[in-house]
């Protein structure tokens, strides 16, 4: 390439989204060139994404130095930048310049890659060959891009229009739409298309045409024009009309819709240069066309202007008029009978409209007019049946005769005011009478029956909607009624299912009742007067004020009070009232009669808080307890109690409101929870200058949970201090804990219970320690010496006294007996993850331990399931959360509302703004080529196995023996020595670490190395002493008191290497020491990796932290990787942060193809 590229332009040209995908595409090697043409700067690229989905690039720089991309990829019509995959692309282009060399070649994305000295070769070839190799490139990206349309998962882009570096012509469109009229007076909407680059061509095939455009094939026109995709674009407005009409075409080929209708399917035979558009898709089309450059609208011969939705009217004019017969102009013979008036109605601007029934449009005059529905319906009806009419189609009138005027004034003109502009001439006028309408409604209850009469009241006249016999007036008058407010009444009338009668309507069915006082009637007081006696009011309850729960703790904080006050019911029957509630019923039907509606808003805010709470039975106070003088019945309230401990679940700041208040001391108690620092608790003294301010946050914190004596889990990143700050917790209650006779019980994974003795010695050096470690019987011994004294022990007896005891999870499950006999007053479960499946035996044995305050630390209390954070609340605030049946039917927003006051979760990057950098690093070896050969076999044996399991549906069986295989894919990427016999070869991978390590140590660096594989950490080691590098090592073998011991000799720079099995040290340990940690194989739940890395990024680091990850390209580790980051959406909406990834066993079927890519 002639024009030399930087990155600031790449970015530039891409947006900052796009670079960076593009960036990593490259770095994980998704980049290879088929052709590169060195005299015109062409590349052509493919990009592959995953698993059957790849993307094709092409790069074009001109003459001047201008570069032009496209890309295959249907996001460009939309995306004012170059997409990621130009971005990967350009970017690899741009590392090949700064290296001197050209882009490698290759035949296919499966096969290796050509050396530079094969390119050249390649470059030298006789024309003759070029042509041909050209000619079968075209053939097979002409094949691929029909493939690539055929299996896309999105739509293609049916015109790759672009707005950034086009180099093809954009074409002129004109689109025609035409009313089609089939059948009787029915129409559908059709649409022409009109082509071209200077000169537009109609589209005599339109469906045809539409096919080749979506397969991005040529079209022959004429011989001055024939569309080529490779050389036309369209207007961006114009494309998105092109896929939408693609769209109708597809549905209407898939569901038949134009064959259902034959006169229709036949048209389309006969005129294919049009598409007919489906009503449903009318609506969006207007919108289309009405942006498009150039639209008409054809009917009648006419070609009106643009195709835009009008704002005006309908142009229809109506007059009624009144003529006397000549016979009667004149006359004096009085004897003699007078011919009736006639009248007639004249109908202007009607006949030129074209009524698009079904599409809501009216067409008038080149304007799209929308007109509701049911006014389509009836105007097409009313064309239908005036055409019909000799006297209308000669002089646009209809004559009404005279009995019939006055249901045609009532009925028919309020509905032709809705169509256009009604004028009744002063000859009609005079005649009417206008009076507004009185409605009345009469309520009475009789014998348990709800009776109503409706009357019309016009002036003078009543009217009896049920008597057929209409009041008479005076001769020559007629009575304009309000037939639509009267429609109106009578049809509410109807919802309230009365039974009607010549005299009126009644009820007997108490739901129906109901429904009719509360909900029917207060919406025909709008129409109607209603005179109800003292029967029917007794039974609707009006209440002086609105029901109202009181929520408070009583003053030791041990019970939550809850106080319903309803005005005038007695505390029995509100007792009732809330079983009715629970029980979803409508109302309830008190003692005296009345319906008590329990639709309101006020009580269902009330009763959803109760259940909130768990409150499951309703049962009033002991009067003795509320201090009232008597234990006569309550009347407007009841109070009720529950522990607070029970009931806290459903305690939400956000649940108040009018009907739900909390009293002052509950208000307190939240706040304190939501803000410990306001509760004074002071830090020991001697702790005081070491506390951050966030641990002393987290430490006022754990005393806030404990003072109201609840549990909670301190979720800080890992390295924040979780240990000191309980430490500080501990040291506080130190003289609680004496004066209770009760020590405290941390339990910790093994490798971590001597770094949690030393840590006690080193901040609480007061608090006396009991580690409980050795054989069964001296592990007994310390147990008896630190539990509380036992009734069969003789008074006196002199023990030495004991604060805290430490265990391990493993030895807890052996010494339950000891752990069970005794109450604790703190237990600490730290790397609570332990415990995260509530199945496991340690999981049902540290719920049983017994003890006043309980806690859990973990950095990720989320890994792999929401249920994971249930398991570990429910060690240690089994209330919050209820049983897990209970906690699978609570959203994830009410999750993390619940549990806010009880995890405490911060991270690095917000508390310790001082912390250094973590920069993270991805290294990429090849593998060797005596690797590539067993890789290659072990790989093909494991699709082989893998593939029939997967056809056969026998995943869940043979998933065990399919992770098995994999796990000998990775050995095989880190050594093949760790399992392969006699293999004799080197490792891609070894090789790379040993120089990372020479240059580390060269610049001063200190190393933490971890692998998950021990045997690896053996053959790192030798390699290690031979160069004569001192190091540590640690794994499983490694003897728990030990470990804290490597560790505080490596943090004072004994040695510069620390060799570590990624389970044995991944957690607990501090190491600062180190500024460089390196991923020797990769895990299959980052945050296990995130564990590790973060041994040497916390508290006490001063230097930046390198973590390198090391991946063999192209193997299974590659996919894991990726797997890893399409994988990184956390439950950030239950816990801030956390690291919930899946485990290996919860891998899925589709994610086991796409590792073994088959």
């Amino acid at each position: 390439m002639s024009t030399e590229l930087h990155l600031p332009t790449i970015e530039l040209w891409c947006g900052k989204t796009a670079f960076a995908k593009g960036k990593s595409y490259y770095r994980n090697g998704k980049v290879s060139f088929i052709q590169y043409d060195q005299q015109s700067s062409m590349y052509q690229a493919i990009v592959n994404i995953r698993a059957k989905l790849t993307e094709q690039v092409s790069i074009n720089v001109d003459e001047e130095g201008e570069v032009y991309a496209q890309c295959s990829c249907p996001s460009l019509s939309s995306y004012d930048h170059y997409c990621q995959h130009i971005a990967a692309v350009l970017i690899h282009i741009y590392y090949a310049q700064q290296q001197g060399i050209v882009p490698i070649l290759v035949e296919s994305s499966a096969k290796p890659e050509r050396s530079l000295a094969e390119e050249e070769q390649k470059v030298d070839t006789s024309q003759e060959d070029n042509r041909q190799i050209q000619q079968q490139h075209n053939d097979a990206l002409q094949l691929t891009r029909h493939m690539l349309s055929l299996f896309a998962d999105q739509k293609q882009r049916p015109s790759g229009s672009r707005t950034y570096f086009e180099t093809r012509t954009t074409l002129q469109v004109e689109w025609i739409c035409k009313p089609i009229a089939y059948g009787n007076r029915q129409y559908r909407i059709g649409i022409e298309m009109k082509v071209g680059p200077k000169r537009v061509y109609i589209v005599q095939q339109l469906i045809e045409f539409l096919e080749h455009v979506k397969r991005r094939e040529s079209y022959y026109f004429s011989k001055s024009f024939t569309y080529d995709p490779e050389l036309h674009s369209f207007a961006r407005t114009d494309d998105r009309l092109i896929q939408h009409m693609l769209d109708i075409i597809q549905e209407e080929q898939q569901y038949g819709s134009w064959e259902a209708q034959g006169a229709i399917a036949g048209y389309h035979q006969q005129h294919q240069r049009l598409v007919l558009i489906p009503a449903s898709h009318w609506k969006e089309m207007l919108e289309q066309l009405s942006h498009a450059s150039s639209t008409a609208l054809e009917y009648n011969g006419q070609q009106w202007g643009t195709v835009m939705p009008s704002q005006e009217s309908l142009p229809i004019q109506f007059q009624l008029d009144r003529y006397e017969p000549e016979s009667n102009k004149g006359s004096r013979d009085t004897t003699s009978l007078s011919a009736p008036p006639r009248y007639e109605l004249h109908v202007e601007g009607l006949e030129h409209l074209i009524v698009l029934e079904w599409y809501e449009t009216v067409i008038s005059y080149g304007q799209l007019i929308h007109v509701p529905e049911n006014e389509c319906q009836r105007l097409s009806e009313l064309q239908s049946m005036l055409q019909a009419s000799e006297q209308y189609r000669t002089h646009q009138t209809m004559t009404i005769p005279e009995e019939q005027l006055e249901p045609f004034i009532e009925q028919v003109i309020p509905g032709l005011m809705t169509l256009g502009q009604v004028h009744m001439t002063r000859a009609v006028s005079e005649y009417i009478v206008r009076t507004p309408l009185q409605a009345r409604l009469y309520l009475d209850r009789v014998r348990d029956r709800l009776l109503a009469g409706l009357e019309f009241q016009y002036g003078q006249v009543t009217i009896n909607p049920l008597d057929l016999q209409v009041p008479s007036l005076p001769e020559g008058q007629i009575l304009l009624r309000d037939g639509k407010q009267e429609e109106e009444i009578m049809m509410l009338l109807d919802e309230g299912s009365f039974v009607q009668t010549e005299g009126g309507y009644f009820l007997t069915d108490e739901d129906a009742e109901y429904e009719f006082l509360y909900h029917i009637l207060p919406r025909l007081e709008q129409w109607v007067e209603v005179y109800a006696t003292s029967a029917v009011k007794a039974r609707v309850y009006n209440p002086l004020s609105a029901p109202k729960l009181k929520v408070n703790t009583d003053p030791r904080h041990d019970w939550l009070e809850l106080t319903l006050e309803l005005d005038g019911i007695a505390e029995s029957q509100i007792i009732e009232v809330l079983n009715s509630l629970r029980e979803q019923r409508r109302y309830h039907r008190l003692p005296n009669g009345a319906l008590l509606p329990l639709e309101q808003q006020e009580f269902r805010k009330i009763i959803a808080f109760i259940q909130q709470t768990g409150m499951t039975k309703f049962m009033p106070l002991d009067h003795d307890l509320l201090d009232h003088t008597t234990n006569e019945e309550q009347t407007g309230q009841l109070v009720m109690r529950m522990p607070l401990i029970q009931g806290l679940a459903g305690l939400d700041q956000e649940s108040t409101n009018e009907s739900v208040q909390f009293g002052k001391s509950l208000r307190l108690l939240l706040d304190n929870m939501r803000n410990p620092d306001l509760r004074e608790e002071h830090v020991p003294a001697h702790l005081a200058p070491i506390l951050r301010d966030y641990q002393q946050y987290g430490y006022q914190w754990m005393r806030t949970l404990a003072h109201y004596g609840f549990g909670g889990i301190l979720a800080d990143d890992m390295g924040l201090g979780k240990t000191l700050q309980s430490i500080t917790f501990l040291a506080s209650m130190l003289s609680d804990i004496r004066r209770s006779g009760q020590p405290a019980l941390i339990v910790t994974p093994a490798s971590l219970m001597y770094n949690w003795q030393h840590e006690i010695r080193r901040f609480a050096p007061e608090i006396h320690i009991c580690l409980i470690d050795g054989s069964k019987t001296e592990r007994n011994r310390r147990w008896y010496q630190s539990l509380p004294q036992q009734s069969s022990e003789p008074e006196g007896s002199d023990r030495p006294a004991v604060d805290v005891i430490i265990t391990s999870y493993p030895l807890l499950r052996r010494d339950l007996e000891q752990v069970y006999r005794s109450s604790f007053h703190t237990l600490i479960l730290d790397e609570a993850q332990t415990f995260k499946n509530d199945l496991t035996q340690v999981a049902k044995a540290v719920k049983q331990i017994k003890a006043q305050y309980r806690f859990a630390l973990t950095g990720t209390p989320i890994e792999n399931s929401i249920y994971e954070l249930w398991a570990i609340m429910h060690v240690v605030f089994p209330q919050l959360l209820g049983d897990k049946k209970s906690f699978a039917d609570l959203s994830n927003e009410t999750v993390a509302k619940r549990i806010r006051p009880f995890v405490l979760r911060r991270l690095k990057k917000d508390v310790l703004k001082e912390l250094p950098d973590k920069q993270e690093h991805i290294l990429i070896s090849e593998l060797l080529p005596e690797q590539k050969k067993l890789y290659a076999a072990y790989l093909a044996r494991l699709q082989q196995d893998a593939l029939k399991h997967l056809n056969d549906k026998a995943v869940p069986q043979n998933k065990i023996k399919i992770l098995a295989g994999l796990t000998r894919l990775r050995q095989l990427c880190c050594h093949p020595a760790l399992f392969v016999q006699q293999y004799e070869g080197g490792s891609a991978k070894l090789e790379q670490l040993l120089e990372i390590v020479e240059e580390s140590l060269d610049a001063g660096k200190r190393l933490l190395i971890f692998s998950q594989f021990t045997e690896m950490l053996g053959i790192i080691g030798q390699e290690l002493q031979q160069a004569q590098v001192p190091y540590f090592n640690l794994d499983g073998s490694t003897p728990v008191a030990e470990r804290v011991e490597l560790c505080n000799r490596y943090n004072q720079g004994e040695r510069d290497i620390f060799l570590i099995s990624l389970k044995a040290g991944g957690t607990g340990l501090n190491l600062t020491g180190a500024d460089t940690v390196i991923l020797y194989d990769l895990w299959w739940n980052p945050a296990v990796e995130e564990q590790a890395a973060d041994r040497a990024h916390r508290i006490g680091q001063q230097n930046t932290v390198q973590v390198i990850r090391l991946i063999a390209q192209g193997t299974v580790e590659d996919k894991m990787f990726e797997l890893q980051q399409t994988k990184k959406h956390l439950i950030d909406e239950v816990i801030q942060a956390g690291t919930e990834q899946p485990a290996l066993t919860a891998l899925t079927e589709e994610e086991i193809r796409q590792i073994l890519m088959i």
